[in-house]
């Protein structure tokens, strides 16, 4: 069972490619209520209406974070470490901080690995959408990156 919970990158980047619904392959979907509000100042994606999730407090804890990370990285980050959950995030800061507190973490092209390891889409879908994460969205992402993912896929059974 996948426990995880979002920070917006995943959200915004996986919407710009109308593949948000792959964020439903996540078993137990958290986003903290800094996140939400995160995402009400832009525009909340008509597709997460499409997906089941809850909504969230950080807590306390929150305050004890990273000062370099906004608000929505910090309390995904506490929550993650609270729940003994993954964190979906495409920063690399909140990734390196997740690294170093032994929180597994994930970004865009992880959620679309596990979406192909659980059948959601073919292979051929997979590394579509991770290209078109580097070139068709706001993400910035590296060829080399894309390529891992692409590698992430070969080793799926």
């Amino acid at each position: 069972m996948i426990v995880a919970v979002a920070d917006a990158g995943p959200i915004i980047h996986l919407d710009e490619i109308d593949a948000l619904r792959h964020l439903s392959v996540v078993d137990i979907l958290l986003i903290p209520q800094t996140v939400y509000e995160e995402l009400e100042a832009g525009t909340i994606p008509p597709a997460l209406a499409d997906t089941e999730y809850d909504l969230l407090e950080a807590g306390e804890k929150c305050q004890e974070r990273n000062a370099d990370l906004d608000p929505g990285e910090t309390a995904a980050l506490t929550i993650a470490d609270e729940r003994n959950a993954t964190l979906l995030t495409d920063d690399l800061d909140a990734r390196n901080v997740a690294q170093n507190a032994d929180i597994e973490v994930h970004g865009s092209i992880g959620i679309i690995v596990l979406a192909f390891s659980r059948n959601e889409l073919s292979r051929s879908e997979a590394i579509e959408q991770m290209r078109s994460l580097q070139t068709e969205t706001s993400l910035f992402v590296t060829e080399a990156v894309v390529e891992q993912g692409i590698e992430l896929l070969e080793e799926e059974p």
